[in-house]
């Protein structure tokens, strides 16, 4: 009787404890020197069954058993400065749990300026600026074509000479998405593909990598203005909720491509989520554009200013 209530009480402590951390020292240590070495890193994170790894990882995280959760976040933090401080609750049943976290009223300020759209999620900002014709960035040097990352050319053309940003969420960060503006959702575009990473290293290797991996287009229109959010999924992610779906938008995905919806979202509004990170690409019809502390590299918060709109 004795050992049994031990192992209960065991099980209830693991359940309470927050995960372990490691030493301040060691986790940027073993981040600088797998970083550092970018073959390396491309081949750990792009030469290997993305598909297959990310639909494992689909599974695995959503595992309710402490000693399982312990270990993952612990590995996790590994590799990454995960911040839970302004995280709505601190103890998680799971890695998916933790990696899908709310947070507390209040982080997150949204700039009310009627005059500026807003950023829809926590991001560093990647390649940006004046859409060329219908020609954008992934990298210095690497363009792609709207057409094909809208799988549209007359879509394209909207966004003819327009402006655009794409927000690059790292694994650690807040996984939830948010509305620049207040705005109407009237359709979404669900197009299937890949799990390339889509961190620099990749970026700057992999031509037209945002246009190979599945992605989301989110059509909305806001006073008479059409802003496009393109949730691009990567290897571990491969999946996108969105609450005014009643459909989870992933790699088994087999329903319609083309959803119509209509949905009145107000500005900082919560969206949907990532389940564990990626990228969001955000463009805007010809006459915005970007707020002038908006360049390559900044760190940037839900609700932070990020283009004006036409005057």
């Amino acid at each position: 009787m004795t050992d049994i209530r031990a192992i209960v009480d065991s099980s209830v402590n693991a359940e309470r404890s927050p995960p372990p951390t490691l030493p301040p020292s060691l986790a940027p240590r073993w981040r600088d020197r797998l970083f550092q070495q970018e073959d390396l890193n491309f081949l750990l994170t792009n030469r290997v069954p993305r598909i297959l790894l990310t639909r494992f990882m689909g599974w695995f995280s959503k595992i309710e058993q402490p000693l399982i959760r312990d270990a993952s976040i612990w590995v996790w933090r590994c590799f990454a400065e995960l911040d839970l401080s302004d995280a709505r609750k601190q103890t998680f049943t799971s890695l998916h749990d933790c990696f899908t976290r709310q947070l507390v009223e209040g982080a997150r300020t949204v700039d009310q300026d009627t005059t500026v759209m807003v950023s829809p999620c926590d991001a560093i900002v990647g390649a940006c600026g004046a859409i060329e014709g219908t020609q954008v960035f992934q990298a210095k040097g690497f363009p792609y074509a709207l057409a094909d990352l809208l799988g549209s050319e007359t879509l394209a053309e909207q966004y003819r000479d327009g402006t655009y940003v794409t927000l690059r969420l790292t694994s650690s960060m807040y996984h939830r998405f948010h509305s620049p503006l207040d705005c109407r959702v009237t359709r979404v575009t669900y197009i299937s593909g890949d799990t390339w990473n889509v961190n620099p290293i990749a970026l700057k290797r992999v031509e037209g990598l945002f246009c190979k991996n599945e992605r989301a287009v989110i059509h909305t229109e806001s006073q008479g203005r059409r802003i496009l959010l393109v949730p691009v999924a990567a290897i571990l992610v491969a999946s996108i909720r969105l609450h005014f779906l009643n459909v989870l938008l992933h790699l088994r995905y087999r329903g319609p491509n083309e959803i119509a919806c209509d949905a009145r979202i107000k500005k900082g509004e919560e969206m949907g989520w990532f389940e564990h990170g990626s990228t969001i690409i955000v463009l805007a019809e010809k006459g915005f554009s970007l707020c002038d502390d908006i360049t390559v590299g900044k760190q940037i918060r839900m609700g932070q200013r990020l283009m004006h709109l036409p005057t």
